[in-house]
């Protein structure tokens, strides 16, 4: 016998009572996760990084992608402090909107300065892409070792605030002038400061979850230091991804296995 109209909803309602809470504790318990995503030396928010970026907001994830002082329009007009108050402002935004947990990802130059900035501000995760920019080695220490020097100078004699012409050295590009303060200039190519990417990785949190993205068609000298930068990893929650992609596609390339890793990291 078919049962009575009344009958029949209150039972669909009964069982839905049964469904309905286990599904939005699923979605409750699930953090939303947001993205700060940092560009490569001479480049901008749109683009090596874009479709990173691109990738992660269609799949739901909020993004910040600001412009660093290492731009090519920005040519090194503040120093790492304020670059670090920048990426800081980015990461409240992204908990403003809602993000329980937030990752910081960069790429080349961005990757080398993500990790100075996680060895002194809370992140739930970082993401290594390409990281090149390394001021410490003995051949960026040659490049550009002379407009370090003159700059040291300017800033012990009291002349730090003011501008000059720098070298700056891009493996690719090969040299070219920037025009910045001493002090600035300093902040960023000082081989002991900020930018030295083995002291950074030494001095992450324990506890931080790190991905690695090295392309396996990186550049040479990227490539042969590939695996002591990954080793110098402080944390042991540290994961190495070796795509098939070069240095300037690694972000699009890669975009799968950041967010399978992301949706790993924040469950636990």
């Amino acid at each position: 016998m078919r049962p009575s109209l009344p009958k029949y909803i209150c039972a669909v309602l009964l069982a839905l009572a049964f469904v309905l809470p286990t599904t939005g504790l699923a979605r409750s318990t699930t953090p939303t996760i947001g993205f700060v995503v940092l560009h490569g030396k001479g480049g901008r928010p749109g683009g090596l990084t874009a479709p990173l970026a691109a990738s992660l907001q269609q799949q739901g994830m909020p993004v910040v992608s600001p412009e660093m002082p290492w731009s090519g329009k920005r040519q090194y007009d503040a120093d790492v402090a304020a670059a670090e108050t920048q990426v800081t402002e980015a990461v409240r935004s992204l908990r403003q909107r809602g993000a329980a947990k937030v990752f910081l990802a960069g790429h080349s130059q961005g990757a080398v300065f993500a990790l100075h900035y996680a060895t002194k501000h809370p992140l739930d995760g970082l993401i290594l892409i390409a990281p090149g920019g390394n001021v410490a080695t003995d051949f960026y220490r040659q490049k550009v070792g002379s407009s370090v020097s003159q700059a040291r100078r300017m800033v012990a004699a009291g002349k730090g605030g003011e501008p000059g012409e720098f070298d700056e050295f891009e493996g690719d590009k090969g040299f070219r002038k920037v025009r910045t303060t001493a002090a600035i200039y300093l902040s960023w190519f000082d081989p002991d400061g900020a930018m030295n990417q083995m002291k950074s990785s030494r001095a992450l949190p324990k506890t931080l979850p790190v991905l690695h993205v090295a392309p396996a068609s990186d550049y040479p000298a990227l490539l042969r230091t590939k695996q002591d930068m990954f080793d110098a990893l402080a944390t042991p929650l540290k994961r190495l991804h070796e795509p098939q992609s070069n240095h300037r596609n690694a972000p699009r390339d890669a975009a799968g296995e950041i967010a399978r890793w992301v949706a790993e990291v924040a469950d636990k």
